[in-house]
């Protein structure tokens, strides 16, 4: 198993966009086989915030996800809505639900 944090800084003016279409991602990542959890959080304490929690079965599933329409398509959309370069860490799950 693989899960991957993805932490985004957005510009203030695009954190509707950015959730709107990041929540598209969601929704079609989760349809994937090899996925197990992809989760959205949004920080309490700064909006503009967000981690995402990508866990997939295995490498092939995580490198199949980055082919998917849905992922390019947000990949696209996101980059001007990015205050700096999102920031990726691949984990393996040590305890996992």
């Amino acid at each position: 198993m693989i899960a991957t944090l993805v932490f985004v800084d957005v510009k203030p003016e695009h954190v509707e966009d950015f959730r709107a279409i990041t929540l598209y991602n969601h929704e079609n990542s989760r349809k994937e086989p090899g996925n197990v959890r992809f989760d959205v959080l949004q920080s309490r304490e700064d909006p503009t915030k967000f981690t995402l929690y990508e866990v997939f079965v295995d490498d092939q599933a995580a490198a199949f996800h980055k082919t998917t329409e849905h992922y390019n398509r947000w990949r696209e959309t996101v980059a001007p809505y990015m205050a700096s370069p999102r920031k990726a860490i691949p984990t393996t799950p040590a305890a996992f639900d």
